[in-house]
């Protein structure tokens, strides 16, 4: 991925966006190790999860893909990557950073575009929390993959001894948060899916879940005051406790993460 450098006369989103690159991309700056710590296990966790199904070549759409950084990733790793997003404009961003593979812009409502294909696999990383209607999401999700095709989603995890928002299914009229979808950042959060919500949906939804996974500890993320631990101790220690507290019991695992994801299959 190409190194870029703000510029004063960009748009506002694009330096705002940048900020989380120099986070997520660049490693340049130690000013949140935590967030910086939690990106690096997300994506680690979703590739291999991507990896484990589908081959070079194979074609992955990257639904509100924003900057782009899993898009451009898939397509140095040799796969036919479509980006969309909502905000057309960040294509541009996006393409500043483009260096190498195949990679398509399809700007819009993801359902509401007309794409000339349908996809080998779909990836959704950190949306679901930000729609009125995961329900629904998921079932549309799915009709954007091929027969036997494979959806990856990550989302902070809802069991999180932490987390004060409610369960989607506890809610008969999700219709009320739909002025609310569709912001960015955790301040646009809706609902936080618990996995066993997520594994209720995805059967409704006519898909297998295929594999899970919860990961990221308060150790890794910096929460409750540790910050301090992540500038002291070494990176591949940080990452080492976290691979360790995922053996917990599932009954601790689910509390003490704050994040997971799940490799889905169309059941067809």
């Amino acid at each position: 991925m190409k190194r870029i450098f703000k510029n004063e006369g960009w748009k506002e989103n694009w330096k705002s966006t940048y900020i989380y690159d120099l986070l997520e991309v660049y490693n340049e700056t130690n000013d949140d190790l935590g967030y910086a710590y939690a990106y690096e296990n997300r994506r680690n966790h979703t590739l291999d999860l991507i990896k484990s199904v589908v081959k070079s070549g194979d074609k992955i759409l990257d639904v509100a893909a924003a900057q782009g950084n899993f898009s451009l990733l898939l397509a140095e790793l040799g796969y036919n990557v479509t980006w969309n997003d909502i905000r057309a404009d960040m294509a541009e961003y996006v393409q500043m950073k483009y260096e190498k593979g195949e990679i398509h812009y399809v700007p819009g409502n993801v359902f509401e575009v007309n794409f000339e294909h349908l996809f080998d696999l779909v990836l959704a990383t950190e949306i679901i929390e930000h729609v009125a209607h995961p329900d629904e999401f998921l079932r549309n999700l799915s009709k954007l993959i091929k027969p036997n095709g494979y959806i990856v989603i990550s989302t902070p995890l809802g069991s999180y001894f932490k987390n004060k928002l409610p369960k989607f299914t506890e809610f008969k009229n999700p219709e009320i948060f739909e002025k609310d979808q569709f912001q960015p950042n955790s301040d646009g959060h809706i609902f936080l899916i618990h996995l066993n919500e997520m594994l209720e949906l995805s059967k409704k939804a006519g898909l297998e879940v295929v594999s899970k996974l919860i990961y990221t500890n308060p150790i890794t993320n910096g929460h409750m005051g540790l910050k301090f631990l992540l500038k002291i101790l070494p990176k591949k220690l940080v990452f080492k406790l976290d691979s360790l507290t995922q053996k917990l019991p599932f009954i601790i695992s689910k509390r003490i993460h704050t994040n997971f994801a799940v490799l889905l299959r169309k059941s067809e």
